[in-house]
């Protein structure tokens, strides 16, 4: 149990994030695909980037690691070998799924396992476009729930597929199918999703094509790697200082050095749409990702309505974007979340639930929509995260901001920001 104390002060200063937790995973996985090399700085050592390093040595790659500096050297884009255990991958469905793809065209056997949490998540959505390319899979049910073995096959061949839902993580597998396949693949998504691999398939030499929703990618002999990756901070980290700067009156907050793919900030795009005070400042670029610090103050918010294009660039973000429209004047309509039903917990029904006893008769939920009346009286509560590192630190601004919150499960923040109560504890 963790109790959160209700704020007494702005939030003033600076603040620094941990590394981007998609672009920690990706530096992992293609640099150990490379043959020379790589230091990856500003690594996020969570939980789930952890569980991509272990599987990836399990695989063969030389990993040093020393605070958030990761030396990596691999065996080149054909010397990954089989296992000689199980994969874990954690609770990371990013390790599980970007790894699917990667060994679904290799020579070799490889089992992966993962946490209770990671063992309900259905995996059929990756699994059926890596079995139209060829590939071997066995799932421990009709939705191909873990354990799944990844059988040996000779070679993948390329398709054209047409995403039914956006999704990083699914079109992440498929392209690094691609990479081992007899020809090219083209991947036709809905709407745009976070592009952090291509940009890296990209920076490794891959060859990549996009035609307005459609990436192909070709075979490729070899990756050449660079000699350093300098990973921005995770915008899904910022996202929390964000909305508390912004709820929290006489508030007045830098964050430095965030990644700021247009994929990815659609949590900025909402907040200035609500009437936040958010300006990007000292912008450059690093390997093909921009970054910026961001500048933010105290606003008043109001009510608006989004879904669409937007979802896919703020998903993660929707819980702490849940607390803001809380002190909104008005109504907040997000439409299209269903997505949120299959992550670490079904987030849509916890943010009703748990959200709801610090602002009761706030929030309620269709099956694809989530709805906030803002300006609701607020109140202490007891809360459970659900063991969801999103659902913890969104409960802990929300009680920050206004009269405290105590939660059940405070370490589950390990997986993405270890030190989030350090920081919070400052603010």
């Amino acid at each position: 149990m963790k109790k959160i104390l209700p704020l007494t002060q702005s939030l003033r200063g600076t603040i620094e994030i941990p590394g981007d937790k998609s672009i920690s995973h990706r530096s992992i996985i293609l640099s150990s695909l490379g043959d020379s090399p790589v230091e990856v700085t500003n690594f996020l050592a969570g939980a789930d980037c952890l569980s991509t390093v272990a599987c990836m040595r399990a695989l063969g790659a030389k990993i040093e690691r020393a605070d958030d500096k990761i030396l990596i050297t691999g065996n080149g884009l054909h010397g990954l070998h089989e296992p000689e255990n199980i994969l874990d991958a954690g609770n990371s469905g990013t390790t599980l799924r970007l790894l699917m793809g990667l060994l679904a065209p290799q020579k070799f056997l490889a089992t992966f396992t993962g946490d209770d949490s990671l063992r309900r998540r259905p995996m059929a959505r990756v699994i059926k476009p890596l079995t139209q390319m060829g590939a071997s899979i066995v799932g421990r049910n009709v939705n191909r729930n873990l354990p799944i073995t990844i059988m040996p096959v000779e070679r993948l061949r390329g398709i054209t597929y047409q995403m039914p839902v956006a999704s990083a993580q699914v079109k992440s597998a498929i392209l690094l199918a691609g990479l081992y396949a007899q020809d090219a693949t083209t991947i036709i998504e809905p709407a745009p999703s976070r592009d952090h691999t291509e940009k890296m398939l990209a920076a490794f030499g891959a060859r990549l094509e996009r035609s307005d929703n459609a990436i192909t990618i070709f075979p490729a002999d070899k990756l050449t790697a660079p000699a350093s990756i300098s990973v921005p901070g995770d915008i899904s980290s910022a996202a929390y200082w964000l909305v508390l700067a912004t709820i929290l009156d006489g508030s007045d907050v830098t964050i430095k050095n965030v990644g700021v793919n247009e994929t990815r900030t659609g949590i900025i795009d909402v907040l200035k749409s609500m009437g936040a005070t958010i300006e990007l400042v000292n912008e450059r670029t690093s390997g093909g990702e921009r970054s910026a610090d961001l500048k933010v103050m105290a606003s008043r918010l109001r009510g608006v309505e989004f879904g669409g294009d937007m979802i896919p660039r703020l998903i993660d973000e929707i819980p702490a974007l849940a607390v803001a429209a809380a002190f909104a004047e008005g109504t907040t309509i997000i439409h299209d979340v269903k997505e949120l039903r299959v992550k670490e917990t079904d987030r849509l029904a916890a943010i009703v639930e748990e959200f709801n006893k610090i602002s009761p008769a706030t929030f309620e939920a269709t099956n694809d929509s989530l709805i906030i009346h803002g300006g609701h009286e607020k109140i202490s509560a007891d809360c459970k995260t659900r063991a969801d590192h999103r659902m913890a630190m969104s409960l802990s601004i929300f009680g920050a901001a206004a009269q405290g919150v105590t939660i059940d499960d405070a370490d589950c923040v390990r997986i993405s920001y270890p030190n989030f109560f350090d920081s919070l504890n400052v603010a």
